[in-house]
């Protein structure tokens, strides 16, 4: 396929499609804009985009994909703007917010113009940002779905996914109301309960001054999503509101039957309960991206003396193996510490175990 394809938002997301689109579509011109304009010339230098349109009305003009790529209550103001653009009359026009409903349903004003528009969402991320961010396969076996509505023929969705077949993710179609549904579920109440538990140990922090320190360990692992920016999270549960307070209903619910099996110090329930949790937790697939970007931890048992961190980086840098966060567990008192180190993807961190299990004889755990 070959045409114009014009990118509004040119950070993380929006900057892995272009680079993804260019990769497959190289005929193709990659137009983009953002709001911040030094995200825009930056694009432009790292040859994400080949060119920076300095309005919308102007990137969208003659283009035959645009895909908006900013917070969802953003993308419902950029969809008013296109509503008033000169579009071509076989324009497909995609988002990749996290949610669909109120999306989709804010979309048909372009419907009323005769324009396609399909809901989409790649479910893959970074815990870094912007532009200098954007990978080419950054989607590569993530899950992407798509919400099309009923009017939308099968023939609009295959053109959709052959745009976009340079990102190799895995294509589902749903309907608005199930995608946040499900997203609501594995996605944004997991984040909703992660903020919770964290605003929890702050305010036992207040009179148990251990708590920060030994939190430094497991519970920072398993709140990480609560680090995830506030002003997203904040869009996103407004967004999908209704089904956010039914799972907090049912969460309740759930909480409930946990504390009466304890009051009863119900043995065998209490049993059951971690039980069938693990059963569930355990089935389920480990080698597929899910809604929450993964995290590709390597713990390493390190002796404790002076430069071992810079012998373990130098040895990886050596085979040229990249790493997104490196730091020191505390809550250990024996001669070997535990140095964490993260990986973008899970092929980086069998590089490096095999990479330090030819240099090191230190004992290495993947984080599970």
């Amino acid at each position: 396929m070959r045409g114009k394809i014009f990118i509004i938002g040119l950070g993380l997301i929006g900057g892995s499609l272009a680079l993804s689109i260019k990769r497959s579509h190289s005929e193709s011109m990659v137009i983009g804009f953002d709001v911040n304009k030094e995200q825009g010339r930056l694009a432009e230098m790292l040859g994400v985009a080949d060119g920076v349109s300095a309005t919308i009305e102007d990137g969208a003009r003659d283009a035959d994909l645009i895909l908006i790529a900013a917070p969802v209550q953003e993308t419902q103001k950029i969809i008013h703007i296109l509503k008033e653009c000169e579009l071509k009359s076989t324009v497909i026009i995609s988002d990749a917010g996290s949610t669909k409903k109120e999306i989709v349903s804010c979309a048909k004003v372009l419907k009323e113009k005769g324009i396609t528009f399909i809901g989409g969402h790649p479910m893959a991320g970074s815990h870094k940002s912007g532009v200098t961010a954007a990978k080419e396969l950054l989607f590569e076996n993530a899950f992407y779905l798509l919400t099309p509505e009923e009017h939308i023929s099968p023939a609009e969705v295959e053109s959709l996914k052959e745009w976009l077949t340079g990102t190799k993710a895995k294509f589902l179609t749903l309907s608005p109301e199930e995608h946040d549904y499900i997203t609501g579920v594995v996605s944004h109440f997991p984040h909703m309960v992660a903020a919770s538990l964290v605003h929890q140990a702050e305010k036992t922090s207040r009179s148990q001054k251990l708590i920060p320190r030994l939190a430094a360990g497991g519970f920072r692992d398993i709140t990480r999503i609560a680090s995830s920016s506030p002003a997203m999270w904040r869009d996103i549960l407004l967004q999908n509101k209704e089904v956010l307070l039914k799972l907090m209903e049912d969460w309740q619910e759930e909480m409930e039957n946990v504390k009466s099996i304890l009051r009863q110090e119900n043995s065998e329930g209490i049993f059951e309960y971690f039980f069938r949790a693990k059963l569930f937790r355990d089935e389920l697939p480990q080698k597929e991206k899910g809604a929450i970007p993964a995290f590709y931890d390597l713990f390493v048992d390190v002796p404790d003396y002076p430069g071992v961190i810079s012998e373990i980086t130098g040895y990886l840098a050596k085979e040229e193996i990249s790493i997104t966060n490196i730091r020191i567990l505390e809550t250990r008192e024996e001669i070997y510490g535990v140095l964490v180190i993260s990986f973008q993807t899970e092929e980086d961190r069998e590089r490096a175990i095999n990479c330090l299990e030819r240099y090191t004889s230190y004992e290495t755990t993947i984080g599970l």
